[in-house]
């Protein structure tokens, strides 16, 4: 049985079967006469056999162009992905075009449409859902897909890349535990998204194993943002027992908390730890510098970019669901709790 890539057979997996080369495929499948007669029957057999498509005009014409599409792109981390995405395919000497489509139905319609004009030869979602009409237009069309942090399961012929939130998490609640904290706040990312649950379960996780009973009064949801942080990290510390360390699910979130214990008078980490999540460039500027969890941004949207080139040239994937780790990076946001 040839294997497949993104739900397509390629010519690599066909020649492997056949058991000739992979020019050989090529030229059947252009059309070429320079190959043997029963060479060609058999190749055709299995080309036939496991549903091989020509390519289209719209695909020998190759626009060199790379869809990346966000759901928002107003934040650090996505500048992060934009670069690493953008190096591997400045590289491959194909364009990218970065996009924003809102969560809106409209404007995803309408994204559509331009991807058919400008004939992309490849898409990455960024923490998207990749609903079931977008997924069956583009495989229609013959566009290879990839998402980044997916935001619920994706379709199993469409290659991911993450990272390792879960034990992110654990790390950073272990790392106060460690430090002596024992009450303990969290301000979630938001909880439709996959990232956002395993960073939160994590965080359950490592309370549980110090066997500390997890506190519903100390979960505060955000949604990655500095004004969320901000206002979850008030509702935090305003408890008649607030915390003496915060867990934001990500820098910016942390950022919100520093200015929420800043107009409470409170001293970071004297007062209050705080850890962070993803190492944004700002993290080790921050005053005090933010202890956080690395999530290798750039490294996903390589990971991402080099994966969808593959794709576009029939090449196969090894392993489409790849989770990249996560580290602990210690700075000067925590420290020990008073007393």
């Amino acid at each position: 049985m040839a294997d497949h890539a993104g739900g397509r057979v390629t010519i690599t997996a066909i020649a492997q079967e056949a058991g000739v080369s992979l020019p050989t495929v090529s030229r059947v499948v252009n059309g070429r006469a320079d190959v043997a007669p029963e060479t060609r029957k058999r190749i055709e057999e299995l080309l036939q056999q496991h549903g091989y498509q020509r390519p289209t005009r719209r695909q020998e014409t190759r626009a060199n162009l790379i869809d990346l599409v966000f759901n928002d792109i107003d934040s650090p981390w996505a500048l992060e992905i934009i670069r690493g995405v953008e190096e591997v395919a400045h590289g491959a000497g194909a364009g990218t075009v970065v996009s924003a489509i809102h969560r809106r139905s409209t404007v995803a319609r309408q994204w559509l449409e331009n991807v058919r004009a400008r004939a992309s030869d490849g898409v990455i979602f960024v923490t998207s859902d990749l609903e079931p009409t977008l997924h069956a237009e583009l495989r229609r069309l013959h566009v290879p897909t990839v998402v980044v942090d997916p935001a619920g399961i994706p379709a199993l012929d469409v290659p991911t890349i993450g990272a390792t939130n879960w034990s992110g998490g654990m790390s950073a609640t272990e790392h106060l535990l460690g430090l002596g904290h024992r009450r303990i706040g969290i301000v979630a990312g938001h909880p439709r998204l996959l990232c956002s649950r395993a960073r939160l379960d994590g965080y359950r996780a490592a309370l549980q194993s110090a066997g500390i009973a997890v506190d519903d009064a100390l979960i505060e949801q955000g949604d990655f943002k500095h004004e969320s942080g901000y206002s979850a990290a008030c509702s935090l510390l305003d408890l008649a027992e607030p915390p003496t360390a915060i867990v934001a699910s990500s820098d910016e979130m942390a950022f919100g908390v520093y200015e929420a214990a800043r107009v409470r008078h409170l001293r970071v980490p004297d007062d209050l730890s705080v850890v962070g999540f993803d190492d944004l460039p700002g993290a080790r500027w921050a005053s005090p510098p933010l202890t956080t969890v690395r999530q290798p941004l750039v490294e996903m949207g390589l990971l991402a970019a080099r994966t969808v080139l593959r794709l576009m040239n029939g090449e196969e994937i090894e392993s489409p669901r790849v989770e990249l780790a996560t580290d602990l990076v210690v700075r000067h946001s925590t420290a020990s709790p008073r007393g």
